[in-house]
């Protein structure tokens, strides 16, 4: 009996954290570098474009992945890829100067309800966090990221640098849209990479249909189970009183 409640218990464990991991079937999508830089100052921010117009979904989130692997950029609170910024639009521009020039939809939430921040690994030196993040190094802190703005400073000084994120190695930075976004008649995202070294070719870039959903606690999906299998239990002891 404890075995079959052990194997139903680990059961149940696994479908629930597939359940809310499995938020939606992302796609990946392919970029082209822009001509010029732009940013602040130093002004080393490469800007690289993204059709969006062939997909066939209105898109509700957006996810950056650094998968550099330690290669690139530069240590401690700087590791892994540096956002300067991000921006989807309607017009398609050929130069960093451009886009940064562009309004941009007005359809991302910088703040923690609407940005989703995976901090990644700091290579040595260690600090006490990423580069543009909140006290605690788990959230964006936006007054420094400024990630509505093709402005950062692309420099390591403190003081200096300013105006964007570093994502740690295989860091992840999640955004849900405010409103859905259709890719009918032309649709574009922009991506600024501070310092211009390619590590944007070493990132996974994902468009969803769906908001991002955070994956509860461990302890909460446990927690869940517990009670489901409760359920399942009770209702055994009234199928077989009747």
């Amino acid at each position: 009996m404890k075995r079959k409640f052990f194997s139903s218990m680990v059961l149940l464990f696994f479908i629930l954290v597939t359940v809310f991991a499995n938020d939606a079937s992302a796609i990946p999508v392919t970029f082209d570098k822009l001509t010029g830089l732009t940013g602040g100052s130093p002004t080393l921010t490469g800007v690289y474009r993204a059709d969006l117009s062939s997909i066939d979904f209105d898109i509700l989130s957006i996810s950056i992945t650094d998968s550099s692997f330690g290669l690139g950029g530069a240590t401690g609170q700087f590791s892994g890829f540096d956002l300067d910024a991000i921006m989807l639009s309607t017009t398609s521009v050929n130069s960093a100067s451009a886009a940064a020039a562009l309004p941009g939809l007005p359809v991302f939430d910088f703040s923690t309800s609407g940005t989703f921040f995976t901090p990644g690994t700091q290579r040595v030196s260690i600090d006490p966090k990423l580069f543009g993040t909140d006290i605690h190094g788990a959230a964006v802190n936006n007054s420094v990221a400024t990630l509505d703005s093709f402005d950062g400073n692309a420099t390591t000084a403190i003081p200096g640098a300013d105006g964007f994120v570093s994502l740690g190695d295989g860091g992840i930075l999640a955004f849900s849209l405010t409103s859905a976004v259709s890719t009918s008649g032309g649709l574009y995202l922009y991506i600024g990479e501070v310092g211009d070294n390619g590590e944007v070719a070493a990132g996974t870039i994902d468009v969803s249909d769906r908001p991002i959903a955070p994956v509860p606690e461990p302890s909460t999906i446990l927690l869940m189970g517990i009670g489901l299998l409760g359920l399942v239990g009770y209702s055994r002891k009234r199928s077989k009183k009747s």
